[in-house]
């Protein structure tokens, strides 16, 4: 009987133990939990990295648009207040029509007399409004159409700066043969966005100015500045360089070209951003395209409006 028994407990220990296999199953689950995890933060950390520069870049974006809704908020503001004074002078009209008893045919003129000032005054208002943003429009559109170029338009007045030692070798105003192929990528892009049907009767004109740092006499830069500026409008007036005909036509009749000699240096910036004394030698050397708009008529019909 005790045989028996020793015999079946031999049995039950000689059988196979799995514990050691549980237990490197759980080790290598554990660690494809901690890769995961690691992962999981790596690509976090790298989410958060690309955040982060999408809204810099949407901050100064942002901050572009609030300069331009500044700008129209000032011009809203002329025209409200030109609005209140024509409402003032209707009331005025009104009282006075009470209070001498017209008849009602004399009434009902008036009325229709400051229903026509209204429509007028809205029509008037809208053409304003669409003067007033068309700088805005203007430069919006400049910057789409050089969205991919590495030539940039400037934010506030739309122009376009070619360095001079780019364009021409020293002390000389004909361009070289490398400025020349840059000259005809970037010119027509910018002619074309200026003279387009729905800008081209606000744009009063197209100016090439010409710059030179501080070396040598005023006369000197000045004859060199200009003469610069001369060779790139020749370029532009050449139907060979990208700009059609018709509108080498149109750009004849509104081109100005300007020598500024060294009148208007580039200075150097501080840490901070602010200029110093110092004058940027190779920033003044620069060849200029930019507009003015008919600024003349536009404020011959604010004042129209002021005066109703």
């Amino acid at each position: 009987m005790k045989t028996k028994n020793r015999r079946r407990n031999r049995e039950v220990f000689s059988e196979p133990s799995y514990w050691q296999s549980y237990s490197d199953m759980m080790a290598a689950l554990l660690l494809i939990f901690v890769l995961i995890i690691a992962i999981t933060l790596a690509i976090y950390r790298q989410k958060t990295v690309d955040l982060e520069q999408s809204q810099n870049s949407l901050g100064i974006a942002r901050q572009e648009l609030e300069d331009a809704k500044k700008d129209l908020e000032e011009y809203r503001a002329a025209i409200e207040k030109s609005n209140e004074e024509l409402a003032n002078s209707l009331a005025e009209l009104q009282q006075a029509y009470a209070n001498a008893a017209l008849t009602q045919d004399e009434l009902n003129k008036a009325y229709l007399e400051i229903e026509n000032a209204r429509n007028e005054l809205a029509s008037t208002q809208q053409e304003l409004e669409d003067i007033v943003g068309i700088r805005t429009d203007i430069i919006g559109a400049l910057q789409s159409a050089f969205n991919n170029s590495a030539m940039s338009v400037d934010a506030q007045t739309g122009s376009i700066t070619f360095s001079s030692d780019v364009l021409f070798r020293y002390n000389s105003a004909a361009l070289s043969a490398d400025s020349r192929n840059t000259l005809k990528e970037i010119i027509p892009m910018y002619l074309d966005v200026l003279m387009q049907d729905r800008f081209r009767e606000y744009v009063a004109e197209i100016i090439i100015e010409g710059h030179t740092d501080t070396d040598g006499t005023y006369e000197s830069n000045m004859e060199l500045s200009y003469s610069r500026a001369y060779s790139v409008a020749k370029f532009c007036m050449d139907s060979r360089n990208g700009l059609a005909e018709d509108k080498i036509e149109q750009l004849k009749s509104i081109l100005t070209v300007n020598g500024r000699s060294f009148s208007q240096p580039v200075y150097v910036r501080d840490a901070q951003g602010n200029p110093t004394d110092q004058v940027d030698m190779e920033a003044s050397r620069r060849v200029e395209i930019k507009f003015r708009l008919k600024e003349d008529e536009m404020i011959e019909k604010i004042e129209e409006v002021l005066r109703q």
